[in-house]
């Protein structure tokens, strides 16, 4: 694939990212947004639902899912893909559980560690990392696409 093309179609699909971001708050029911935005400053509190941490699971999927495509153009190896999805996976094990019982234990007042974790869950702050990465790998193996 020609260098330009792929440049295009990698700004295509950070700006799918970018549209996930813009249409947070009319497609993903997150009271959580609401809560850090707001609420938390007051000392409300959040009754929590299934439904609430589905729909962050859910933008971690999409964001996942879209960030693995960005690799997936960038490098045409599925080799960088795996790896990528067992770093996502693992981040999803680890970092879901921690913010449920965050949300669940912390006093009101002390959620910014719930805060950090929920928005690494819910932005792909990780295609940050991966990407120059694997091409600091590339660059240093020689590897031609």
């Amino acid at each position: 694939m020609k260098g330009i093309f792929k440049i295009i179609i990698i700004l295509g699909l950070v700006g799918v990212l970018a549209m996930i971001r813009i249409y947070e708050y009319r497609f993903f029911y997150d009271p959580f947004m609401y809560f850090f935005e707001r609420a938390y400053q007051s000392g409300e509190t959040v009754n929590y639902t299934f439904e609430m941490f589905s729909n962050l699971f859910l933008r971690f999927v999409l964001n996942t899912f879209v960030s693995l495509l960005i690799l997936w153009v960038a490098f045409r190896s599925w080799g960088i893909i795996k790896f990528s999805a067992l770093i996502y996976a693992a981040f999803l094990t680890v970092l879901f559980p921690v913010f449920m019982y965050l949300m669940e234990n912390v006093e009101p007042g002390q959620y910014l560690a719930a805060f950090y974790v929920r928005r690494f869950l819910a932005h792909p702050l990780l295609i940050l990392i991966l990407l120059p990465a694997f091409y600091y790998y590339r660059l240093s193996r020689n590897i031609e696409d």
